[in-house]
């Protein structure tokens, strides 16, 4: 990604959680890139945004239950390299 797509997602991003009223997230942009690059390579391409709305809603769900949401990221990206693996 060159410097200008940067800046334009990094903005994007902003105002999303402007919009959706969740400015005190931490988003982790390249946590998210990573995952939906994973799911792309190991399943199709349209894997990425299933996957990532998929581990968002079992984040918040997670963090709503006073557990990790961490551990939904983990367990897609196990999921991901596992299936990579069994190709």
């Amino acid at each position: 990604m060159n410097d200008d797509d940067r800046t334009l997602l990094e903005s994007w991003a902003v105002r999303l959680l402007t919009a959706l009223d969740i400015n005190d997230l931490e988003l982790d942009i390249d946590g998210v890139l990573d995952l939906a690059g994973a799911a792309a390579k190991s399943v199709v391409r349209p894997a990425a945004p299933v996957t990532t709305f998929l581990v968002g809603y079992a984040a918040g769900r997670a963090a709503a239950a006073g557990t990790d949401p961490i551990r939904a990221v983990t367990e897609a990206t196990t999921a991901a390299e596992t299936l990579a693996a069994s190709n």
